[in-house]
């Protein structure tokens, strides 16, 4: 299992884009959270197999219909917080 750290960038905030990522990622078996961020961003830390989170980055990269993905950063995460299952957490703001 691996753990990454996803950042969103575009209009990914009001359109519904964390409840997409959560339904891809139950859908997958993947752990973690996503979050909007005060920069207008969705972050997003999710554990799973490598081939897992290729296609979580895949999803997130085409967003909800509402949404208009800009970029999708990727980084190595760590076990510190990430709960079985996959739920959305309050916003860093």
């Amino acid at each position: 299992m691996v753990i990454k750290r996803f950042r969103v960038m575009g209009r990914v905030q009001g359109v519904g884009f964390r409840y997409f990522v959560l339904r891809e990622a139950a859908n997958l078996g993947v752990d973690g959270w996503v979050r909007n961020c005060a920069d207008g961003t969705v972050e997003a830390l999710a554990r799973g197999t490598t081939e897992d989170l290729g296609r979580l980055k895949e999803r997130i990269q085409e967003g909800p219909r509402s949404s208009r993905v800009i970029s999708v950063s990727v980084a190595d995460g760590s076990d510190e917080d990430v709960p079985q299952g996959f739920e959305i957490r309050r916003d860093s703001f």
